[in-house]
């Protein structure tokens, strides 16, 4: 059995990171069968972070960003050309140029696009545009090198914030627009939002809360400004929509998979279900596109934008792809990320918006060097560190400890008790940003109640 799990035909839909990393531990794993990986974007795999740090601020070009190898993989290369769509019961992918490639397993890890603008003849004007792929990255860094008078970014998550960020490390006059009541207050809640809102204004952001951009204006195909929903007009040249994003999965409708807005859903091994909750054998999921069950969690389906969850997972998925039943494992990393952006380096562990209550635990948010530490009922769920990354670690273990929340007199640097306070995660549905993480079962102070009737 296992030998048979070590040949044959494997396509993985997706050649980003969690594509190639898949790719790569399928061979290190001992699989000598075909593999043929299918990638929307002319590109071979890179690496999106810097497109929104050092690309923007011209340090490093757009064309420069390429993931590096572990080991050669020995795959057909289908580049410029995306799946169409999918016959589960030929198991074949269809790509968009007519072409079908059979499989006898597959792994979606198609992840996401950026959230256009909703008008689509604002959206064509020249100075806007979003920032996700590496050619999104070269244009928008080549409008910043022209020296515009005002950049607006519309939306305030992390992307949008960063690339304000930058904006400002260039000199440039930057308005930032978001619906919600603070940056960044989608991924980790009021405390720290209230902390990005001070810290984007005392370094120069024009920053707008509470308020939507009603309209886009142009003058002969150029964007010359925006309307907001305040009745304020603000004169920009080039527009940013940073929104969020929307997971590829459009591909699957009809497919009978389990797939939609929010993903597709998994189980811990990667499998992916389908649409009555029967989980598939020779479908796995990773990376962005997928939602997978998490027990830190209370099994919520977690849909994660994480750079190290979309390499833990595709080398999960690949593990199990070529493992029979008894050597497969669990993909149960605790979420973790980071973001450069002002000077500060903020890094998370866990899921912050799993938390009724938050306590600053080492530094203070006057200080900018901080320790917030988050809880739902009475346990450690996460962690973000403020330019004090050093003490992730310790977080994570608490975490997967389920220790109690707040923390201990040996996990925290302040003498006086810690006084916790709401954690105000909001409803992702007032922000313009999209969240980093997707809780996308019950909210935490809720439950589902199921009435039957005869």
């Amino acid at each position: 059995m296992s030998g048979d799990l070590l040949n044959g035909r494997i396509v993985i839909v997706g050649a980003s990171l969690a594509g190639l990393r898949a790719a790569e531990t399928l061979r290190a794993e001992g699989f000598a069968g075909s593999l043929t990986m299918v990638g929307e974007e002319p590109h071979p795999p890179y690496d999106r972070p810097p497109l929104s740090k050092q690309v923007l601020l011209g340090r490093v070009p757009a064309a420069d960003v390429g993931l590096p190898r572990r080991r050669e993989v020995d795959a057909t290369w289908k580049l410029g050309v995306r799946a169409s769509g999918l016959d589960p019961n030929e198991k074949e992918v269809l790509l968009s140029n007519g072409e079908r490639l059979p499989f006898d397993r597959l792994l979606i890890a198609t992840g996401t696009r950026a959230r256009p603008w909703p008008q689509p003849e604002e959206a064509a004007l020249d100075g806007v545009l979003t920032l996700r792929t590496s050619d999104d990255a070269g244009r928008l860094a080549g409008l910043l090198d022209a020296g515009p008078r005002r950049v607006l970014v519309i939306g305030a998550g992390f992307t949008g914030s960063e690339i304000a960020s930058a904006c400002r490390e260039r000199g440039l006059e930057v308005t930032v627009a978001e619906r919600g009541p603070a940056p960044l207050v989608g991924a980790l809640g009021g405390t720290l939002g209230a902390f990005a809102a001070r810290l984007q204004r005392a370094r120069g952001v024009d920053l707008r809360c509470g308020v939507t951009v009603t309209s886009l204006t142009g003058d002969n195909g150029r964007l010359t400004g925006a309307e907001l929903s305040d009745g304020s007009r603000i004169d920009a040249d080039v527009a940013v929509v940073a929104l969020g994003a929307v997971r590829n999965t459009e591909w699957l409708d009809g497919t009978g998979l389990a797939a939609g807005p929010r993903g597709v859903a998994c189980d811990a091994g990667c499998r992916a279900f389908t649409m009555y909750g029967i989980v598939t054998d020779d479908v796995f999921v990773a990376g962005d596109v997928a939602r997978f069950p998490h027990p830190l969690y209370e099994y919520q389906m977690l849909s994660l934008e994480h750079w190290g969850n979309a390499v833990a997972q595709a080398e999960v998925a690949a593990h199990n792809m070529v493992s029979p039943g008894p050597r497969r494992r669990p993909h149960l990393t605790v979420p973790a990320f980071w973001s450069s952006q002002f000077g500060l380096n903020i890094k998370s562990v866990g899921v912050p918006t799993f938390s009724d209550q938050v306590v600053i635990a080492q530094g203070s948010v006057d200080e900018g060097r901080l320790v917030a530490v988050y809880g739902y009922r009475g346990r450690i769920t996460a962690a973000v560190t403020v330019n004090r990354a050093k003490w992730l670690e310790h977080y994570r273990h608490l975490i997967e400890t389920a220790a109690p929340f707040p923390p201990g007199p040996g996990a925290a640097d302040r003498p006086e008790p810690l006084v916790p306070v709401p954690s105000d995660v909001p409803d992702p549905r007032v922000l313009s940003h999209g969240p980093t993480v997707v809780l996308t079962g019950h909210l935490p102070d809720r439950r589902l109640t199921l009435a039957w009737r005869d």
